[in-house]
This record gives structure tokens, C-alpha cells and sequence, in this order.
């Protein structure tokens, strides 16, 4: 059974960090890429950031770009969401998500965690 489960979220004050993490099981990602999307109260899902990890090749919405760092850990099948700077307009549901290629659409994916709550706090 494939599971992906995010860890990490909470309430950070504006301008602080958070680090979240999706362990991944069931099966080898390897070829995959990995994501995360954000869905914040009455607001469409929307792409935050991604990985491969064959190469190693990332990918960020403008709106974080210089503030966050995804990377992960192939041993662990973990992969991790480094927010820096962090402000209330990052409030939302963190999701971790992965499909056969690197994508910004949130219908591309093949499988969903479960979803962890950042709320940054003004």
C-alpha cells in the first residue's frame, strides 16, 4: 500500500521557519518526482515546489522562490520543504504529492498525502 505522510506543519510567527517532511512507503519512487502543493481556505490547490530525484532537478512557484528549498533523501524516501521567511500568506494545508514527471498540475498526480497545517501568524 502506497503511503505518503507529511510532518513538520504548526503555527510560526511571520518571518520565522518551518521544515516539513513526506516520508513515502509501499513502493519505489525513484523514477518519480516529487511535489508539494499548498491549498489554502477557498482557494484552488496550487504548485509550491519539486524534485526528481534521479537528477536531482527542482522546481518552485515564483511566489517562493529565494524563501523555500525542497530536497530529499533517497535512504529514507523522505522528502523535505525548507520554509524560510515565512509569511501569512503561506497559511495553508501542505501537501506532498508525486507523479511519473516533474508537473505543476495538481490533476498529474498519482498519489496524496494526507495534508499538514502551516499557519503563519502576522
Amino acid at each position: 500500500q502506497v503511503q505518503l505522510v507529511e510532518s513538520g506543519g504548526g503555527l510560526v510567527q511571520a518571518g520565522g521557519s518551518l521544515r516539513l517532511s513526506c516520508a513515502t512507503s509501499g513502493r519505489t519512487f525513484i523514477s518519480y518526482a516529487m511535489h508539494w502543493f499548498r491549498q489554502a481556505p477557498g482557494k484552488e490547490r496550487e504548485f509550491v515546489a519539486a524534485i526528481t530525484w534521479s537528477a536531482g532537478r527542482t522546481d518552485y512557484t515564483d511566489s517562493v522562490k529565494g524563501r523555500f528549498t525542497i530536497s530529499g533523501d533517497a535512504a529514507k524516501n523522505t522528502v523535505y520543504l525548507q520554509m524560510n521567511s515565512l509569511k501569512p500568506e503561506d497559511t495553508a494545508v501542505y501537501y506532498c504529492a508525486t507523479a511519473p514527471a516533474m508537473g505543476n498540475r495538481a490533476q498529474i498526480m498519482h498519489y496524496w498525502g494526507q495534508g499538514t497545517q502551516v499557519t503563519v501568524s502576522s
